[in-house]
């Protein structure tokens, strides 16, 4: 991504290049145990790192000793997935090293973009759920608040994404290969996490009833520190990730006897439940692989909280006001009846004092609307690999149903929509339901969401514990966002700001005084065409496809997947080439349509719309008619690199799920942030993008959820659409008969009747004409620069809601009730 030489308005740490160098030097010797002769940019990129680290690690500890001093009350931020994105310059600009940094690697002949690069993004998470809880780290931070990240340190990753003749193949994302800089191993901290075995009751002398879990087959959870620092340096609190280790490494005997493969046989089945993130659940086994990893990562994460308090505390009944754990959607709801299990048989607490402590600790975020995605799990594997916890939430769900019962008598329909246990296809145990049991508090993550909540899937809770399901709107950290990945408006926008904005993003409304100022949007043009010119460059470079850096840059970057529609966008592409072809003498505005994202291994689907994304783009792109006017890319291996280089070049941002089927969306946050336009429809937080920005600033369209609703009510018929609009019959058939892959005629015909025989589950029929009208409003605006900067500029003045900084206040007044330390 481009750098500036633009001084960052951060409080710089009090070190001289002297200092530096001699640290650099210290690292060159004992660290790499090169001579500077020798060393690669790699080598040097550990230097820094460790260099930089060193910086870290004395605030780090100074920020662990003032939490035990002050006694303060720590909030535990659960999450299967951390995307963090690449630590060196992050850190450098956050400690305010940067300047100094970039001076002494000049002195070396190198650059900082170069040195950087060559930095392995971390592979521990897929897409927005892991952003925002990285984003979160940062501002838990920066807001100098005691709080912990957990989640799991995987080796691989979710995967390395692959294009081979427009098709995803998965490969192993070997980010670790040259190990990772920041992580400190803590082999001190290990834990047994047990799995399988019996239950034996017993009585105690008082006739309680107890239970010993015995006969498990045990795991050993081991503990990897990375250090996370606030804007400013003051604070630097913890991200723990747990590695999985045997508790049965190497079997001596079987190596002697020449079984060498048996000699390592358990510690190769107990590292390989961390291999990888996600694994593919369309089979028995990877089912099973991912409830192990939950309990894994939980019940390690449970025993080191205990521990950490028990280290100043003496009573384990104090620990609800101490503690609060953030259970980041479903995946950590195991922590509940981990608890519970904790307090009961550990602590041998009665189960109301027990229960109570438990919901007041745990809080959950939804990130979902479509009960598909709330996970499920079967009673038997349940049984088989956790019974302790499966006894648990039969109680856990007996005691809430008789309160139900008290509330509702004779509802047994009620019963059987909130019982924690969905007997209607075999029993399995609803973990939604369990999260929102055991919680104190729910939030969803949008305005629009925590409503749908309250009215859909969660309904029912509604009613029975009003009140309980809050909203806190998702944002992002302007640290990453717009500091690191956009120096050059970074620049722009502190000669034109005073005061810390990168700490109050609502200092950004300044600059709407500006958005008619002709100086201002001319300097605001020329930051947005450098980063299209390094864009246009890097694409050029990665993919050898030239595309012209003056077009309308037209980026949709997410997961892929049926309900954010990509497919909807394609069928734009596939109208705006046949336009250009039936007329082509006409005046069209020039687009580049960037694509970025993965499907999900076994999502067959979402892997055929990739397929088709790049079908498509070789015919566009291979036609001399299209000459400049219509180029497709799709970037493979979209990451938080890509990311940081995609978003400061994009003037258009595609947010157009089918209404209220996203939660919120982070993408469309960072995009606008950076100076693109959004066409969207009303989901997720694009209602609250088109509040703050104003309704003439952002291009909406398409059906609202309500009206989805309605139409589902009423009964949707797409064929009507297929029959009744030329332009959209003419794209179908294109897709059905083979247009864009000749070779394979019937390609893509379950494309085609997904949309039409199938009942296009996800409205893209329905919004299309509307999707296509929207569009030619966005090529009338981009022919008039003034018009499209000026609304650009007002995009960006009024992103200071969408800072993460907010949205971590709210959960700490109103959730965790967790103050700063300072």
């Amino acid at each position: 991504m481009p750098q500036t030489n633009c001084k960052l308005p951060v409080p710089e740490l009090k070190q001289d290049l002297a200092t530096l160098r001699r640290t650099l030097a210290y690292h060159l010797n004992f660290t790499v145990a090169k001579d500077q002769a020798a060393v690669q940019n790699r080598d040097w990129l550990t230097v820094f790192a460790h260099t930089v680290r060193d910086y870290l690690v004395d605030r780090w500890m100074e920020t662990t000793r003032r939490y035990y001093q002050q006694d303060v009350r720590r909030v535990y931020y659960l999450s299967m997935e951390f995307l963090l994105g690449r630590a060196l310059v992050n850190n450098l600009l956050n400690l305010g090293l940067y300047a100094q940094c970039q001076e002494l690697l000049a002195e070396l002949g190198l650059e900082l973009d170069e040195v950087g690069a060559m930095e392995s993004d971390p592979a521990l998470g897929n897409g927005g759920l892991g952003r925002l809880a990285a984003c979160f780290l940062d501002s838990l931070s920066t807001l100098d608040l005691p709080g912990y990240g957990y989640g799991i340190r995987y080796e691989y990753g979710l995967f390395y994404q692959r294009i081979k003749d427009g098709e995803q193949f998965e490969q192993p994302d070997n980010w670790l290969r040259y190990e990772n800089p920041w992580e400190i191993a803590r082999p001190e901290v290990l834990y047994p996490v047990r799995f399988g075995g019996r239950l034996v009751e017993y009585h105690d002398e008082q006739g309680q009833l107890h239970h010993d879990w015995t006969d498990t087959d045990d795991i050993m959870a081991m503990a990897y520190d990375m250090p996370i620092a606030g804007y400013g340096g003051k604070t630097v609190n913890t991200l723990r990730l747990w590695a999985a280790k045997s508790s049965r490494s190497f079997n001596l005997q079987c190596f002697n006897q020449g079984e060498y493969l048996r000699a390592v046989e358990d510690k190769t089945h107990s590292e390989n439940l961390v291999k990888v993130l996600y694994p593919d659940d369309t089979t028995e086994k990877g089912k099973e692989l991912r409830l192990r990893q939950e309990y894994f990562f939980v019940s390690a994460t449970i025993h080191d909280v205990i521990r950490r308090y028990l280290s100043t505390h003496q009573d384990i009944r104090g620990l609800p006001e101490k503690i609060a754990i953030q259970l980041n959607d479903t995946h950590p709801a195991l922590a509940i009846p981990e608890l519970m299990r904790q307090f009961l048989d550990r602590f041998k607490l009665d189960w109301n004092t027990a229960w109570d402590m438990t919901t007041r600790i745990c809080s959950y975020t939804n990130h979902t609307l479509l009960p598909e995605a709330l996970e499920t799990w079967s009673v038997p594997l349940f049984e088989r690999l956790l019974p302790r916890h499966l006894r648990i939430i039969y109680d856990i769900n007996w005691q809430f149903l008789q309160q139900v019962k008290h509330q509702f008598p004779g509802d047994t329909a009620l019963m059987q929509r909130v019982s924690l246990i969905d007997e209607s296809q075999g029993k399995r145990i609803r973990m939604g339901h369990l999260a929102v049991v055991g919680s104190h508090k729910i939030n969803g993550v949008a305005a629009l969401h925590t409503q749908l909540m309250k009215s859909t899937i969660f309904a029912d809770f509604e009613r029975l514990m009003p009140g309980k399901i809050v909203n806190k709107t998702n944002g992002i950290t302007p640290r990453r966002w717009l500091n690191e990945t956009n120096p050059a408006l970074t620049e722009l926008i502190n000669q034109r700001i005073a005061g810390n904005w990168l700490r109050h993003l609502d200092k950004l409304t300044d600059l709407q005084k500006l958005a008619d100022d002709s100086r201002f949007q001319a300097d605001f043009r020329n930051v947005k065409q450098l980063n299209k010119n390094h864009l246009a460059h890097y694409i050029a470079q990665r993919l050898g496809l030239k595309i012209n850096p003056e077009a309308l840059f037209d980026v949709h970057i997410k997961r892929i997947h049926e309900y954010k529609r990509q497919l909807l966008n394609v069928l734009h592409l596939i109208t705006r080439y046949n336009r250009i072809r039936e007329n082509p003498e006409g005046d069209f505005v020039p687009r580049v349509a960037i694509f970025g994202g993965k499907a999900a291994p076994g999502y067959v689907a979402a892997k055929r719309i990739i397929k088709l994304i790049n079908d498509v783009a070789d015919v566009i792109n291979n036609d001399p008619l299209m000459q400049e006017r219509l180029k497709v890319v799709f970037l493979p291996n979209y990451d938080v690199s890509s990311a940081q280089r995609l978003i400061p070049a994009a003037d258009l941002s595609e947010q157009i799920s089918t209404a209220g089927t996203e939660a919120s969306g982070t993408g469309n946050m960072k995009l606008s942030l950076n100076g693109a336009l959004t066409i969207g429809t009303l989901d997720g937080a694009n209602v609250e993008i088109r509040e703050e920005v104003g309704a003439d600033n952002i291009f909406i369209f398409g059906l609202t959820s309500d009206a989805i609703l309605q139409l589902k009510h009423q009964g949707y018929n797409p064929w009507r659409h297929y029959q009744d609009n030329p332009e959209l019959h003419q794209v179908l058939d294109m897709i059905r008969n083979g247009y864009f892959n000749p070779e394979q005629p019937d390609r893509f015909r379950a494309v085609f009747d997904n949309m039409t025989l199938d009942g296009d589950p996800f409205f893209l029929l329905a919004d299309y004409a509307d999707y296509i009208a929207c569009q030619d409003q966005v090529d009338a605006l981009y022919r008039q620069p003034a018009a499209w900067t000026r609304k650009a500029i007002l995009n960006v003045a009024h992103m200071g809601k969408f800072s993460s900084d907010r949205t971590i206040t709210e959960y700490a007044q109103e959730i965790w009730k967790v103050i700063p330390s300072l």
